[in-house]
């Protein structure tokens, strides 16, 4: 049986929710649908395993909510994220990832994001956010709340953080092993303007080659496995 947070039933009573899963692993995918299914009056999902996969379902059909995977494997979490609240923005966007959350959620949330949450979280957190996110509020669990909290003040942020939204998209293709023109190409960018954004991100993070930015972007979990094991 689904478990249930208080107000949860009586508020959807009535209510067939549309949910879109995004996840590389099809393993999950399955898991989360058997936890949400019997939610009251039903639940109907779309599954998507790739970011193309997750536009195209998330443009053309429609939704309650989505839970979206940031380690996808031919692009970028983020990537989703800004398009389709650029195209939906009233659509709520629950990123649910293995990245902890004090790397990544405050730029999800910035981007348009409805919440943010780890995969570690138990059931009943993603009820409770899923509820939060789909009557329009932003989630944060308690942990990331006191981060954040904590984090008033406190020390200054990683290098990582004090890069534009475009530099971060960059800095992921160049750390996944994307050549100067597949990277050009999928942004739309040239070739200089590209190498102008490499030279800046190595000047910046205080680099000397692509090896140190990937490490550096794994290490900070900027960048997925899946992304590295589909690097051509």
């Amino acid at each position: 049986m689904v478990p249930t947070t208080p107000g949860y039933t009586e508020r959807w009573r009535g209510t067939v929710i549309r949910i879109l899963v995004v996840d590389d692993h099809a393993l999950v995918r399955r898991g989360l649908i058997e936890l949400l299914q019997g939610l009251p009056d039903g639940v109907q999902f779309g599954e998507a395993g790739t970011a193309a996969e997750a536009i195209t379902l998330a443009f053309g059909e429609r939704w309650d909510v989505v839970l979206l995977d940031l380690g996808l494997p031919d692009r970028h979490g983020l990537e989703v994220l800004r398009e389709v609240h650029a195209a939906r923005p009233k659509l709520p966007v629950l990123v649910l990832t293995m990245f902890p959350e004090d790397q990544l959620a405050l730029r999800m949330l910035e981007m348009g994001a409805a919440g943010y949450l780890t995969k570690e979280s138990a059931p009943e957190e993603l009820l409770r956010a899923l509820e939060r996110v789909m009557t329009g509020h932003k989630y944060l669990s308690p942990a990331m709340a006191q981060a954040v909290a904590d984090g008033l003040g406190g020390p200054p942020p990683a290098p990582h953080e004090q890069l534009s939204d475009r530099e971060l998209e960059v800095l992921r293709l160049l750390a996944a092993g994307r050549p100067i023109t597949a990277i050009s190409r999928q942004l739309g960018l040239s070739p200089k303007t590209v190498t102008t954004y490499r030279a800046r991100l190595l000047h910046k993070l205080r680099m000397r080659s692509n090896a140190e930015l990937t490490f550096y972007a794994t290490q900070h979990g900027l960048v997925s496995p899946a992304a590295l094991r589909s690097t051509p």
